[in-house]
């Protein structure tokens, strides 16, 4: 236990925790005992090695998890990580919905934590679908048509980004619906914002 350093704002996070508070502290003490640095990112707590996202503490309303940044990579022995949706290619949750879960799997999360560091260390990367692969609906299409500024500032984004706006706008069934989405988000993208920024 060399790096024990605690984070003011994550201090501040768990005192301000109307739910889920004592779990938190239960995942912060296991994740600081593998000895990364905590920070404070997205809204939660992350956890860092070589300045390197790890891992992330957070809280829904059926369950809080930690989230591994690159869990995909990882070799998931004990089968407990979980896609959120089909659409997440890295991340990697472990869900709990009390206390004692967590703390009947603290030798298991400390070994994936230390195999996530792991993976870190050697510089493996997750092969990313790309966004070129997936169809830019029409509707965007012709507004790169209408609007110049547009499909440069579109291409400008991260490949991420691209694809959740693409995924977001291809999936209603109605046209109109899919206009809707491309005019309700396109000052987003002009800015240089993510579907969620």
């Amino acid at each position: 236990m060399v790096n024990r350093r605690t984070n003011p704002k994550v201090d501040e996070f768990l005192s301000k925790a109307e739910k889920w508070k004592t779990e938190f502290e239960k995942l912060r003490n296991i994740v600081l005992d593998c000895e990364l640095t905590e920070e404070f990112k997205w809204m939660h707590p992350c956890y860092t090695y070589a300045q390197k996202n790890i891992v992330l503490i957070h809280g829904f309303k059926e369950y809080c998890a930690l989230l591994f940044h690159k869990g995909a990579l990882l070799q998931d022995t004990h089968r407990v990580l979980i896609q959120q949706t089909e659409n997440v290619q890295a991340a990697r949750q472990i869900r709990f919905t009390n206390v004692q879960q967590i703390a009947d799997m603290e030798t298991i999360l400390k070994a994936y934590i230390h195999e996530a560091i792991e993976v870190e260390k050697a510089g493996l990367q997750v092969n990313f679908q790309k966004s070129t692969d997936l169809l830019i609906p029409e509707e965007l299409q012709s507004k790169f048509a209408e609007i110049p500024a547009l499909k440069p500032a579109f291409e400008a984004l991260t490949p991420g980004r691209q694809r959740a706006y693409i995924l977001y706008f291809s999936a209603p069934k109605q046209a109109k619906t899919r206009v809707s989405r491309v005019e309700k988000y396109m000052q987003h993208i002009l800015e240089g914002k993510g579907l969620h920024d």
